[in-house]
């Protein structure tokens, strides 16, 4: 059965201001920010019925392409690394965001690796900071408390996009890998970040 692991994943976006109200979003935008979600839920409960005989590399081979299709993951790293994006060469930004998918693709493959009945539920939508939508989802589990997870999203070229996961409507998963990328990239720079997080990538996927 898959572990909900509370520090792991997928932003500074939200940091301080994640509950302040903003524009009331239309029924529209929300409908379609929750059929991404909805969409993406179907991939991984697909996945997780199929775990075992899938095993990581094979989920990583079905998760790969509906996580780049729900998540931002260029505008992710880019706000996770700051400073040190603007100042990178187009070479390493491109190393960058091709190491931080691998481990973003990685992660949901370990997380979800296995099937006890669970199910997605849909909450609702509200408006998040800064033009975002923040929908509300739950993970129904049998044999435990369910599992919070808002995901905050923003309209990309006319298509709604993931920008941040937040675990039990709280953790910032983008704040917390800000802080875990800043002390690499300030101790080791953008090349350094480059190879640890291809390092976490490899370790999950190969044991």
């Amino acid at each position: 059965m898959f572990q909900i692991k509370r520090r792991a994943f997928i932003f500074e976006l939200l940091a301080f201001s994640v509950f302040l109200p903003g524009a009331r979003p239309t029924h529209g935008a929300q409908n379609e920010a929750i059929a991404v979600i909805e969409r993406f839920h179907a991939s991984l409960l697909a996945v997780m019925k199929e775990a075992e005989v899938l095993g990581i590399r094979g989920r990583y081979k079905r998760l790969a392409a509906p996580i780049d299709k729900a998540f931002h993951l260029a505008l992710m790293i880019r706000i996770a690394t700051g400073s040190f994006w603007r100042s990178a060469g187009a070479g390493q930004r491109k190393q960058l965001l091709e190491a931080f998918t691998r481990l973003s693709v990685s992660t949901y493959a370990d997380r979800f690796d296995g099937y006890g009945g669970e199910a997605f539920e849909t909450m609702g939508a509200k408006a998040g900071p800064r033009k975002t939508l923040i929908v509300q989802t739950r993970i129904q589990r049998l044999r435990a408390d369910s599992v919070g997870i808002s995901y905050v999203m923003k309209p990309v070229k006319g298509r709604w996009r993931i920008v941040d996961v937040l675990l039990d409507d709280s953790i910032s998963e983008l704040a917390v890998r800000r802080s875990e990328y800043r002390r690499v990239l300030k101790k080791d720079g953008v090349n350094g970040l480059i190879q640890t997080l291809n390092s976490k990538a490899a370790q999950l996927v190969n044991g």
